[in-house]
């Protein structure tokens, strides 16, 4: 059996996430400990114990999703746990990294929280939202967002799964699409509590802040087989890699289509690393035949 671990991007995160590995494992607590000698020990008493007002913040939300994701993947590598492969969803493609030994843990914490600063900034707040829509096909909704492009900028931020796709752009533009999908006929239309419009082209100011840090730091070639989002395709070279990093910002997020091309290389066994099950569920919409599974809780490793 071929098993990829996935890694889930913002939106997982929840207050006291990772707490349990923190106390249990040691190879967990120093992956935390790491983290508030990067980022202050303040750090750490947010994750576990709030404001969640501050932990839902851009800047605050990827450093503590990457820390929790990095230390539990190293509970099962110190049990000789071994993935075919790996994937992250947009921030989840960094824990990804370091997983596969390509980024390094400490430069991934500070460049995690710059790049969720510079999203933050790119955006007024207010002037962009997200939304996802059930039930509807993916030519559908690519319709739907052309018709309401008369309002403004909005376009298909995921293809997640099978009847879920997440829409992002300008807030009256993103509202005139809502109106629409549920005319189409979707299922289910659910407004995002986001700080920014993610993955569209409103964040293409991000860009080049964000490459201009990539270029001060060393990405390897990863030491497993990684799938990218923003092209749906594996990549080992660090150029490209860095060129995928930075062009995901502004551009949809192929996860449908990544998690395809794991299943046409052989992964028949996937895991959901990290907070929340979100992964797990979607991939359950993708390919029901697989096996899946999702480990949030220290429970889950038993």
């Amino acid at each position: 059996m071929k098993t990829a671990f996935l890694f889930p991007g913002q939106g997982a995160q929840y207050v006291g996430m990772g707490r349990d590995f923190y106390e249990s494992f040691p190879e967990a607590r120093a992956v935390f400990d790491q983290a508030a000698g990067v980022l202050g020990s303040e750090f750490l008493d947010m994750v576990f114990n709030g404001p969640e007002s501050k932990l839902q913040m851009t800047e605050y939300t990827q450093p503590a999703i990457l820390t929790v994701s990095v230390a539990m993947f190293r509970v099962l590598e110190k049990s000789a746990y071994t993935p075919s492969a790996m994937a992250g969803l947009s921030l989840g493609e960094y824990s990804a990294l370091v997983a596969a030994g390509s980024l390094s843990f400490e430069d991934a914490l500070p460049l995690v929280q710059k790049r969720g600063i510079y999203m933050q900034e790119a955006v007024s707040e207010g002037d962009g939202s997200m939304a996802a829509i059930m039930g509807l096909s993916h030519d559908l909704v690519e319709q739907v967002c052309r018709e309401a492009g008369s309002e403004g900028l909005v376009t298909p931020a995921n293809y997640n799964c099978p009847g879920q796709i997440v829409i992002s752009g300008q807030t009256a533009a993103v509202n005139k699409a809502i109106n629409l999908a549920r005319e189409a006929g979707a299922k289910k239309v659910t407004e995002l509590k986001v700080s920014a419009p993610f993955h569209c082209a409103l964040l293409q100011p991000v860009e080049e802040r964000l490459a201009g840090e990539l270029n001060k730091i060393l990405i390897k070639e990863p030491a497993v087989p990684l799938v990218f989002n923003v092209t749906g395709k594996l990549a080992a070279n660090p150029e490209q890699i860095k060129a995928n990093l930075v062009n995901q910002v502004s551009n949809p997020i192929l996860w449908e289509q990544s998690m395809r091309t794991l299943i046409a290389e052989g992964i028949d066994s996937f895991i959901g690393l990290g907070p929340g099950n979100s992964l797990s569920r979607m991939m359950k919409r993708i390919a029901p035949e697989l096996e899946i599974k999702s480990i949030e809780e220290k429970e889950d490793i038993d």
